[in-house]
């Protein structure tokens, strides 16, 4: 089973980036999907996760309302979409599946002007 980001790069305040996240060798629609961050020097934090039906969606409070995390579970992928980026989004983003504890390699966001 693996776990692929993409998406991430430099961005300046305001700006907007979308992050995905491929899945492979799982049956990706039977999982709770969810994005990870951590930043220079801090702990690893929940961002956002998302149920298998993509009906329920749950995100930490400082990102509610900037981040739309959402999945397409015919392209077995999770995408978080990241607008409003403020500068303290810096850090690196892993995509994770909670049963097993799966993690991927993480994609980088860089939020600077």
């Amino acid at each position: 089973a693996h776990l692929v980001e993409s998406g991430g790069g430099l961005v300046q305040p305001g700006g907007s980036l979308r992050l995905s996240c491929a899945a492979s060798g799982f049956t990706f629609s039977y999982y709770t999907m969810s994005w990870y961050r951590q930043a220079p020097g801090k702990e690893r934090e929940l961002v956002a996760f998302i149920n298998s039906s993509g009906r329920n969606t749950n995100y930490t409070d400082s990102v509610k309302g900037r981040f739309t995390i959402s999945r397409d579970n015919d392209k077995n992928t999770v995408y978080l979409q990241m607008n409003s980026l403020k500068l303290e989004d810096t850090a690196v983003y892993y995509c994770n599946r909670n049963t097993g504890n799966l993690w991927g390699k993480g994609t980088l966001v860089t939020v600077s002007s």
